[in-house]
């Protein structure tokens, strides 16, 4: 299913996840795929290729759980200071294409705006120095404050108390299926998938959900 429309009359806040849909998913994909198994390869004696294979198993051991987003459960994990790593490659941190726009024109609709991370809170810091991507919110939350990633229903339960927004008049826009899975059954009533949150690959299927190749395809919906 995809789509590039949306009547924001439908709803009174707007939910948006981070990575991959505002901001260019290939800054974290270069972290954890080329960036950290060469730093972590380097004191264990192994090429960046065969580090990868090794972390491999380890990654997905943790996916869909806070461990997976948590840079110090890593840093201790790995002997590497992974906050280090992402302030030394912050230039690397890079707008998806259309997204300040379109936050500044659901502002101008005066919808809420809440943004809802699974990024550490010390990596949101560096992609906030970066970009000043939280001034472009009502309220901003990592899943770290609620205990919870944002596929445990505890998250949302979390979120629902913070925020108090009604769910049946609310949009949420991610580019992770168990996410957007999580969303619907915590009874959100509009979600839309992001089929292409790193601009260097090529798209995602989101089956059975709306969806955009970035969040740009929406702007032409707020006029």
């Amino acid at each position: 299913m995809t789509s590039t429309a949306f009547d924001f009359s439908r709803v009174d806040h707007v939910l948006f996840d981070l990575d991959g849909t505002l901001l260019d998913l290939a800054y974290d994909n270069y972290i954890w795929l080329e960036r950290i198994p060469r730093e972590w390869g380097a004191r264990s004696g192994l090429a960046p290729p065969a580090a990868l294979a090794a972390l491999a198993p380890r990654f997905k051991a943790v996916e869909g759980t806070l461990d997976w987003y948590d840079i110090e459960y890593w840093s201790r994990e790995l002997g590497v200071d992974i906050a280090q790593v992402h302030r030394e490659e912050r230039a690397r941190i890079a707008w998806l294409p259309g997204a300040r726009q379109l936050l500044a024109a659901l502002r101008a609709l005066g919808k809420r705006l809440v943004l809802l991370t699974n990024a550490h809170p010390a990596t949101l810091a560096i992609k906030d120095e970066a970009t000043a991507v939280r001034s472009c919110f009502d309220a901003a939350f990592s899943s770290h404050s609620f205990g919870a990633p944002k596929e445990d229903p505890r998250f949302w339960s979390g979120v629902g108390a913070a925020v108090r927004f009604d769910p049946a008049r609310s949009l949420f826009i991610d580019d992770s299926l168990p996410v957007l899975e999580a969303a619907r059954r915590a009874g959100i009533g509009h979600v839309i998938a992001v089929r292409r949150p790193d601009t260097t690959r090529d798209r995602r299927r989101h089956d059975g959900f709306a969806s955009v190749d970035h969040v740009a395809d929406l702007l032409a919906s707020t006029h």
